[in-house]
């Protein structure tokens, strides 16, 4: 899919079926750097290309890049038959844990928390701002139609704790778009829509 504004270019593609393979480029080097985490650990191949006015702030790029993520997650899904649905995952590093549950529900909704005061202020790699980080998961799981819990339970590095949450959402996320084989190829709802 594409996302063309006054402000960005996006261009994402993804493979559910993947094996991890990023191939990223957003000219914001840090979010390239949770992007690529995140395909690696999700094993859903990723391609991005944006470029946007990042002379201004890196703000549009890195939401119009998880829009458009998000996008694509949701039609890539269909009607999510035959897929686990439910994902959980906790991830370390270093003195950083993050701790993350992804319903792919269709119903958007996102609780984030845990993070240490001021953490929304450090700005990482030269370019992405704390802040950044829950604005993405907040885009992407409007656009992808899921929800997600995400719960920083300690860290004090602040590349640390942005990178812990990406890995657990990526873990959490292969576990709810694998493949569960007992289900039939059934819709994972009482309600037999997602």
């Amino acid at each position: 899919m594409e996302r063309a504004t006054s402000e960005s270019t996006v261009v994402v593609e993804i493979d559910l079926d993947g094996t991890g393979v990023a191939n990223i480029s957003t000219s914001v080097p840090f979010y390239d750097h949770m992007l690529t985490a995140l395909a690696k650990h999700s094993l859903i191949d990723i391609t991005v290309q944006a470029t946007g006015d990042t002379h201004i702030d890196v703000h549009h790029t890195v939401e119009d890049v998880a829009i458009t993520l998000g996008e694509v997650l949701r039609t890539a899904l269909g009607n999510k038959a035959g897929i686990r649905r439910f994902g959980e995952a906790s991830v370390p590093l270093d003195e950083a844990l993050a701790h993350a549950v992804v319903d792919i529900s269709g119903r958007p909704y996102l609780v984030h928390g845990g993070e240490p005061a001021g953490q929304e202020y450090h700005l990482i790699g030269g370019h992405f701002t704390g802040s950044l980080t829950r604005h993405v998961f907040e885009a992407l799981t409007l656009h992808a139609q899921i929800c997600l819990h995400m719960q920083v339970v300690s860290g004090r590095d602040p590349h640390h704790i942005v990178e812990a949450q990406f890995k657990a959402f990526a873990r959490a996320l292969r576990e709810a778009v694998e493949p569960d084989p007992r289900t039939g190829g059934a819709i994972p709802s009482t309600k037999g829509a997602l």
